[in-house]
């Protein structure tokens, strides 16, 4: 009798979990195959490769998916997904009460762009977003700046991936006309 408990139990634990329970991982995108048109990003910073940075930290993260493909090829593409660095700020210093430095933020701001190619539908446009880091203000350094500059990359193209996938499943889940 027990064992039968254990093996109904067992079971019931195994359709739950291969039937679907509704749960699925962002970070997977298991729709149609797109391709996307991701131009480099214009820098409007004097901050010489961030954008070179930020395009590969970006591209690594589409590579993620064996469904999206990125091109330069605009012609073969289904969507662009476009952005440009509109400013930086090295470093912003902020103060405590006692006129000692509390942290050093940088600030990154961006704007970017996911359209549908086929019928110029935006499906995802930032026009304005600011990003920013601290560090602590006793390691001012440029060494510092960058770990500080490479988070807020990572942090962006992670969240530039996921509402690109977000927007995808978006897409194929609406009626078509």
């Amino acid at each position: 009798m027990k064992k039968n408990v254990c093996c109904l139990v067992l079971l019931f634990s195994m359709s739950l979990l291969l039937g679907g329970c509704g749960y699925y991982f962002p970070s997977v995108y298991d729709g149609p195959a797109r391709t996307i048109y991701m131009p480099e990003w214009k820098n409007k910073t004097n901050k010489l490769g961030i954008d070179i940075t930020l395009y590969k930290t970006l591209s690594g993260w589409f590579q993620k998916s064996q469904a999206i493909i990125l091109t330069k090829n605009k012609d073969k593409a289904d969507l662009i997904l476009a952005g440009e660095i509109v400013s930086i700020d090295l470093p912003s210093i902020s103060w405590g009460g006692d006129r000692v430095t509390t942290d050093v933020k940088i600030k990154l701001g961006v704007r970017y762009i996911l359209k549908d190619l086929k019928t110029g539908k935006v499906l995802w446009e930032v026009p304005n977003e600011l990003w920013t880091e601290d560090y602590p203000s006793q390691t001012l350094s440029s060494a510092a700046e960058n770990k500080a500059l490479t988070t807020i990359i990572d942090d962006l193209s992670e969240r530039i991936y996921l509402g690109t996938l977000n927007k995808l499943r978006r897409q194929n889940m609406s009626p078509t006309p």
